[in-house]
Parts: structure tokens; C-alpha cells; sequence
């Protein structure tokens, strides 16, 4: 049957795709194979599928193809994170549409909305992922909310507390007022902003002509500040200390106290200090005794207690506070200033530090091991970089703040009495007996009323390596998990190295005594042209799946794979898609060449020198395999990819084919085409992994497959060493070809033009092999040895060896002689500079021995060029 002019690659995504999944190809169970197994980073279930999971997700599904193809029982299980902040948020808006308030509705009322908009719209990322072509084993697909993974987040929650890791207390927390939660320190965006310096002018209690000026950045703040301080050795206000001054706008009084925390030289050398709205104020008002006012609302607007502005937004009484302190006398100056400000990852809001109750949980213990398993390699890191970033962190942990202020998520397991006396359980039942039990003089509660916070997100996916397997379910004797886990390689961005990269390699350690993963691999950003980070915000972002609709998936893999250096930015351009795109109509047009040569007559005779061809294919097919297994083992995908590119777009098609092909007329001899054919499904296969789809449909294309006989489950064959003697000879012979196409050109000779070749006698056993490759493919009548120069011929230079050709038609010697006076003098200067470096004593005593055996050679094969050119240009001289 014909082949389409192009290949169709929506006709054949479709197709294949739902094939492999209905043979169970992606599926895996345990058997007696070795197993590859990557757990994905689960998309919120808010996502929809952008450049950054194009990038990530293709790098797994390389991964997973390519261990396959090498007998690798592979498991690359699928799913999606809760995502609490992110999906409340969607509920919260789909709910405004219906005109309903969160806040009218019972937690179980919401809940049933919440789990109805999963249900619509929280797979949408996971069949986006198909698209792309992703070897994910639906049938493992688990959700961060499952039934099972839930009661394994509430029992690890109470197995912590027990081991006295969890507590419950009052801190400085970052609290995001949109969506009204805590966040920890690793879910807050520093941003340099430019804000407004304002000097304001605190007026003494007992003399109204006396006063101290601070500086701030946040004068909504203000009003609740609960001290002025200095520090103790500043000479100009040391008469002040232990005197009181008012707070502007409401009068109240507050002290000025002295501190060595203050820096002299910063400001004015006063602080205001504000102690329920900044850490280190906060910690200052411990140390003194100074009360916490605290003046914002949990959504960002002044609380009673501020006397002024209640009810507007922070933001809002910013602006206000400076007019009415301008009006009233309290400005001394305002200067531009720039500053770092906090945003809230999740809704890029600015946070605020706000004192709270919420429940924390130690890390130092578990970072410990956690730490030591990857600086002494036991997880490695790619690229290695990335240890020292996870050891700065890992060496200066906090306590985690996993408690957040939201309905959606697993909710904390603390069961309360009108008291406020708790105990932690899994089920309200488990709870009345364990309050019996810790408070046997009390009278046991026929209810308990239970925490109404959930836990961070993180909380939960820091399990997702054990749980996907069922570990909590089945702790002991886990044929799954003894199998899959520790699973091979984690691929993610390197912004989540804290919040999940660590956090899994403590939970795994702490419940499995094991790592999670052996290797980690950190994509890099994807960019645009101009290095700017692809976001919605900035509209530099391509929509994926158009994409996938204009180019197939195929092309945007290789558009995204050949560009992402290993653990570097990925500077994206869409026109590496529309390479691919012709590099996939490049293939196709092989496979049609190749049904041509299949349908010619065969020959059985036994094959001349050609025969070489498809010996010397062999050897570059050894070669690059053995170079393209090494990449993948370092991530170097993308020059893994481009060795694949150029093995099939160049020695495959453009040098193999062309030397097997046989005129219209003649037949091709059986062995060659059968070897062509060959050689083309192990090309497929090296492909497969990068763009799987049109791979799989010229496997099927090239011959008559028997049932099961699919690419996606077959195996690479048994890999041999290249023979560097064959490789050398096929290189020679393309240099050869290249440069006699190049004379050709420079003569305006024509393919009919017969030509004559005259090669070196010396080198004659090296050439005879490829010699009836030669004659055929550069028009030669004849091939001739000789151990001189020829008269009346144009010369050239190829490695080491001097070559001469002449024609029925007159040469152009004054072109040639221009030619080759340009090359000696490109050489003598070439030869210049190599010899300044061997004459170079400092060189030569701090090189090492290869590389000034790479220049001695250098030289070497200068001196000889230069030397043919120097007779060739005496003979045309003569």
C-alpha cells in the first residue's frame, strides 16, 4: 500500500496511544525482571498542562521508554496533588458564580461542592498528559485525597505527635490574607518592590516640644506599635530611654526602651516596635514584656483593636495614615525605597507576619539522615550543584507550620473539649477513649469537637513515593513496595527541592529506612527567546496543546528535548517543533525510499565492495548507541537527541542509503536491503523514547508485524562494540566523496562529466574496500593507484592523504591555483600559531601529555597539507 505524502501525526497519535493502553502496555505488575520505577510529581488538580510539565513530563516518559527498551520492568505511576490553597480557591469562585458565600455553608456542604469541582475538573491535566504521549500505568492513577493515601496522612500526623515531633503553639506565622491561612517560610516569593521610606515624628508624653523619629515602610503599622527603641550606647538618645512618647494619631503611650539589636547607623537609629506584625519586634516584645496589639483582620483590613480605619484594607490605610500624619505634623521627610517583599506563592498577595496558634512539626532530628544520604551520594543529584543548595537548607531548618486554615485537605486529627483540652486520634470514637484515658478525673464528653484545620499539602505528598504503593496499608510483607520502591529516578524543578524533594527523602527514611529514590534529576526553567520565564502573566507562554494539534506531539517533544541541556534553562523557540516536524517528514520520506528498494528485484549474488556499507552502518550504529546510553544515564537528553538526529538524518539517509541504492534498472542485492531494513528498526527504536508515536508506525510500516511484535514493548538488540578501524574507513570515505563533490562545483562539472581519481599507492589496502562505493557515487570511470603526482589535474588534500582528478573537459588550473593559495596561506598561519604554542615554555610544562600530543599532531597534519599544496601549485606552475 502507498504511503501518505507526509506522515499524519493526529491520525496516528490517536491510534497508537489507545492501543498501548488497551494491551496494558504502561501497566506493570512485580515479576522477575529488574525494576525502573518513577512516581510523577503530582500536578495540582487545579492545572492544566503548560510548557513546564511539556518539559518535565517528557523527560520522564524518555526515561521510562528507554529503561523498557532495556528489559527494565517499568512503572511510572500517575495522579494529582490536592492542592488545598489552590483548589479552594476555584471552589470559592465557582461558588460566587452561584451567588453563594463560603462562608454560609457547613464544612460538609462545601466539602460536597469541593469534591463535585474535582470530579468535573481535576483529571483534566492527567488526559492532557496522554496527549503528549506519556507511558503512565493509569490503573495505578492515586489522588492525595483517596480514601486509603487520607487515613495514611491522619496516621503518620499521629505517629509523629506520639514520637513528640508535632506540637501545637503560638508563633510568628506568614499569613496570606487572600486566602486566609498560614503559610511556611518555603510558600513565600521575595520580591524587590519599590515602596515609600516615611519618617514619622513620635511627640514625648511629659514634653510635647520634644520627639523621636523613626523610619518605616509600613505606617499602617503604627497603631500597633508598643515601644520606640534605641540602642544603648547611641549618645543622642540615651536622656530618652525610660521615657514614654505617643503613638500618633490615637495617643497611646508607649516606652522607649534600649536594645542591642538596633543598628546605629540604619535609619534614624530608632525602631518602632510592633510586636504582633514583624518577627524580630516580636521577639524584642518577648524579651521586654511588651503587649501585642495586634491590628489587622485575618483578611487584611484594620481590626478593632488599630482604634483607626477599621474595616479598610491595609493597603488603603497606607495611603490614608501618611495624609492624616502630614496633617497633623508627624512627617519629617518621605524617600523612595527599594525593599524586599514576602508574596504568598499561591496567590501572590503580600503576606503578613501575624502571631498565631497552629500546629508545627520538628524537622531537625529527621534532616539529619536525610542530609547525610545525599551528601554522601547514596541519592544522587543532577545536576550536582543542587547538593549545596540542599545542604544550606537542610543545615538551617525550621520547624514546619503544617496546619492551614482551610476546609479542603486532611483535616487535623485533634479532638477538643469546651476546655480547649485535646487529645489526637483518628476518629472521634478513638478520641472519647483516649481522653478517658489522659484525663481520668474528668468526665468523658459524649462528643468532642475536632480541629478545624487541615494540613499543609505538602504534608501529604511528602508520602507519595510509600503510599502509591499502598504502604500504610500494608506495612509488612509489601510485595509492591519491596519491589518498586526505592523507585529509580525522581524528575522535578528544582524550586520544590524543600518542599518535596527533602521532605520525601525524611519520610522515607523515617518510615521505610530507606530512600525514596535513588537519583533526582532538576530540570531547568523554560524560557522564552528572550530568557524571560514563560507565564501566563507576561503572555509569553505557548498554549501546549495547540501546539500538539498544529506540529503532533512527536514534534513538541523534540522541540522542547533538543533544547533543554541537562539541569540548564531551556531557552524555547517553536520553531524547534517545526524541526521536528520535518525531521518526522524526513523519516517518512526514508521509509518510502526504502519501500521502493523492497519492491526491486533481488539480487543473490554474493555483494561487492559495497557490502562495506551496511559493514560500516553496523559500527556507527554500535557507536552512537553505546554514546546515546551514556547521555541518558548523565539526563544529557538533548545531546542524546542530537546524535540520534544526525545518525538518521545524515549516515542513515544521506550517506547509507545513497551508497546501497542501485539505478532504476538494476536489481538490489537481498542482503543489503534486508540489512537496510534492519538497521532502520533499530533506528526506530534509539528514536522511540524522544518521539514514540511516528516511531511505532514505521515499525509497523517497514514489514509485516506478528501479533504483540509492537515497538513500544520491544527491546533493543544486544549491544557490540564498534570497530574504530571500519568507522575510520567510513569516515575517509565520506571526506573523500565531500571533496570531490566540492571540486565538481568549483569546475562546473556535471555528474555526466566523467572524471578519473588517482589515489596514493601507499594507502591502497586502506581504500580498495571502499573504492566501488567511491567510483559510483562521484561519477569516476576509473580508480587509479599511484605513488606520484598527475599532470594536468586539480589536487586535493583529504586527512593525509593526496589526491588528484582529471576530466575529458578542460580545467580551470588559475581557479584551482587561487583556491589552493588561499588554503596554504589559511595553513601557514594555522601553522603559526600551533608552533607558538609548542614554543611556548610555560605551555609545555603545564599541559598534560594529551594535549600537547593534540597540537604535536595538529602540526604534523599541517606540514603535510601544506607540503602537497606546495608541489600541487609547482606542477600547475610547471
Amino acid at each position: 500500500m502507498a504511503l501518505a505524502k507526509n506522515f499524519n501525526p493526529q491520525e496516528a497519535e490517536n491510534k497508537w496511544y489507545n492501543y498501548w493502553v488497551e494491551k496494558g502496555y504502561f501497566h506493570s505488575t512485580p515479576n522477575e525482571k529488574p525494576a525502573y520505577t518513577i512516581v510523577i510529581p503530582p500536578p495540582n488538580v487545579t492545572g492544566v498542562l503548560h510548557m513546564g510539565h511539556a518539559l518535565n513530563n517528557s523527560v520522564q516518559d524518555v526515561l521510562i521508554r528507554y529503561a523498557k527498551l532495556n528489559g527494565y520492568n517499568t512503572c511510572w505511576v500517575p495522579g494529582t496533588d490536592h492542592a488545598s490553597i489552590a483548589t479552594e480557591a476555584k471552589v470559592v469562585a465557582m461558588l460566587r458564580e452561584k451567588g453563594i458565600d463560603k462562608n454560609t455553608l457547613s464544612r460538609d456542604e462545601f466539602l460536597s461542592y469541593a469534591w463535585e469541582w474535582k470530579e468535573k475538573y481535576g483529571g483534566i491535566i492527567l488526559q492532557q498528559l496522554k496527549k503528549l504521549g506519556c507511558a503512565l500505568d493509569w490503573n495505578r492513577t492515586a489522588f492525595t485525597m483517596d480514601a486509603d493515601y487520607y487515613r495514611a496522612v491522619i496516621d503518620v500526623f499521629i505517629d509523629l505527635y506520639k514520637k513528640g515531633h508535632i506540637y501545637r503553639g503560638v508563633k510568628m506565622i506568614n499569613w496570606d490574607p487572600k486566602a486566609k491561612t498560614a503559610l511556611s517560610d518555603e510558600e513565600v516569593n521575595h520580591k524587590e518592590v519599590n515602596s515609600e521610606l516615611v519618617y514619622v515624628r513620635y511627640f514625648m508624653e511629659d514634653d510635647s516640644a520634644e520627639s523621636i523619629t523613626i523610619a518605616t515602610v509600613r505606617p499602617e503599622t503604627i497603631l500597633g506599635d508598643a515601644a520606640v527603641c534605641v540602642h544603648p550606647n547611641d549618645e543622642r538618645y540615651k536622656h530618652l530611654v525610660g521615657r514614654y512618647c505617643l503613638v500618633p494619631l490615637i495617643n497611646r503611650r508607649i516606652p522607649i526602651i534600649a536594645d542591642e539589636y538596633i543598628d546605629i547607623e540604619f535609619g534614624t537609629g530608632c525602631l518602632k516596635v510592633t510586636p504582633a506584625h514583624d518577627i524580630n519586634d516580636y521577639n524584642l516584645g518577648l524579651k521586654h514584656s511588651l503587649p501585642v496589639i495586634d491590628t489587622l483582620n485575618e483578611d487584611g483590613t484594620m481590626s478593632e483593636a488599630a482604634q483607626l480605619y477599621v474595616s479598610l484594607d491595609r493597603f488603603e490605610v497606607r495611603k490614608q495614615i501618611v495624609q492624616d500624619l502630614q496633617a497633623k505634623g508627624h512627617i519629617v521627610k518621605i524617600e523612595a525605597y527599594t525593599n524586599q517583599v514576602g508574596f504568598s506563592e499561591r496567590t501572590d498577595v503580600v503576606i503578613e507576619p501575624r502571631l498565631s496558634m497552629q500546629w508545627w512539626c520538628k524537622m531537625e532530628s529527621m534532616a539529619k539522615p536525610a542530609l547525610e544520604v545525599v551528601m554522601k551520594d547514596e541519592i544522587k543529584f543532577y545536576p550536582p550543584k543542587f547538593k549545596n543548595t540542599y545542604r544550606h537548607w537542610m543545615e538551617n531548618i525550621k520547624d514546619w507550620c503544617i496546619s492551614r486554615q482551610l476546609r479542603w485537605g486532611h483535616r487535623i486529627p485533634a479532638w477538643y473539649d469546651e476546655q480547649g483540652q485535646f487529645v489526637i486520634a483518628a476518629t472521634e470514637a478513638e478520641a472519647i477513649e483516649i481522653y478517658q484515658q489522659h484525663f481520668p478525673d474528668k468526665e468523658v464528653p459524649t462528643t468532642l469537637r475536632q480541629d478545624e484545620d487541615v494540613l499543609d499539602t505538602w504534608f501529604s505528598s511528602w508520602l507519595w513515593p510509600l503510599e502509591v504503593f499502598g504502604w500504610n496499608q500494608q506495612k509488612e510483607k509489601n510485595r509492591e513496595l519491596d519491589y518498586y520502591y526505592p523507585t529509580a529516578t525522581l524528575v522535578t524543578a528544582p524550586e520544590i527541592i524543600f518542599f518535596w524533594v527533602a521532605r520525601m527523602i525524611m519520610a522515607g527514611l523515617e518510615y521505610r529506612k530507606q530512600i525514596p529514590f535513588q537519583q533526582v534529576y532538576f530540570t531547568g526553567i523554560v524560557r522564552d527567546k528572550q530568557g524571560r520565564k514563560m507565564s501566563k502573566s507576561l503572555g509569553n507562554s505557548p498554549d501546549l496543546l495547540k501546539m500538539i494539534d498544529d506540529f503532533g506531539a512527536d514534534a513538541v517533544r523534540f522541540g522542547v528535548l533538543i533544547a533543554s541541556p541537562a539541569g540548564n534553562d531551556l531557552l524555547f523557540d517553536e520553531s524547534g517543533c517545526e524541526q521536528g516536524k520535518i525531521f518526522g517528514n524526513k523519516i517518512w520520506n526514508a521509509l518510502k525510499l526504502l519501500q521502493i528498494l523492497n519492491e526491486k528485484e533481488r539480487s543473490t549474488e554474493a555483494p561487492g565492495s559495497e557490502a562495506f556499507a551496511s559493514v560500516w552502518f553496523a559500527q556507527r550504529l554500535a557507536e552512537v548507541r553505546a554514546e546515546v546510553d551514556q547521555d541518558i544515564r548523565e539526563f544529557k537528553l538533548s545531546e542524546a537527541l542530537k546524535k540520534v538526529y544526525s545518525l538518521i538524518w545524515d549516515d542513515y539517509c544521506s550517506w547509507y542509503l545513497e551508497w546501497i541504492k542501485t539505478a532504476q534498472d538494476q536489481p538490489i542485492q537481498a542482503n543489503q536491503i534486508e540489512k537496510a531494513n534492519m538497521y532502520f528498526e533499530e533506528l526506530m527504536k534509539l528514536l522511540h523514547p524522544f518521539m514514540p508515536f511516528i516511531t511505532e508506525e514505521i515499525y509497523h510500516q517497514i514489514r509485516e508485524r506478528a501479533e504483540g511484535d509492537d515497538l513500544v514493548i520491544t527491546q533493543f538488540s544486544k549491544a557490540t562494540s564498534p570497530d574504530a578501524d571500519i568507522l575510520s574507513q567510513g569516515e575517509l570515505l565520506k571526506r573523500i566523496i565531500t571533496a570531490i563533490r566540492d571540486v565538481r562545483v568549483k569546475q562546473n562539472l556535471k555528474p555526466k562529466d566523467s572524471i578519473t581519481l588517482y589515489l596514493p599507492e601507499a594507502h591502497k589496502q586502506n581504500l580498495e574496500a571502499i573504492e566501488g562505493i567511491l567510483q559510483k557515487q562521484c561519477f569516476a570511470e576509473a580508480i587509479v593507484y599511484i605513488t606520484g603526482s598527475v599532470p594536468d589535474s586539480v589536487s586535493f588534500v583529504v586527512g593525509n592523504l593526496s589526491c588528484y582528478l582529471t576530466s575529458a573537459r578542460e580545467i580551470d588550473h588559475s581557479k584551482q591555483i587561487e583556491e589552493l593559495q588561499k588554503e596554504l596561506t589559511y595553513l601557514q598561519g594555522f601553522l603559526e600559531s600551533v608552533n607558538k604554542k609548542l614554543n611556548n615554555e610555560k605551555f609545555v610544562a603545564n599541559a598534560k601529555p594529551e594535549v600537547i600530543a593534540g597540537e604535536e599532531k595538529k602540526r604534523n597534519d599541517a606540514l603535510e597539507k601544506i607540503r602537497v599544496i606546495q608541489e600541487s601549485l609547482t606542477l600547475l606552475s610547471a
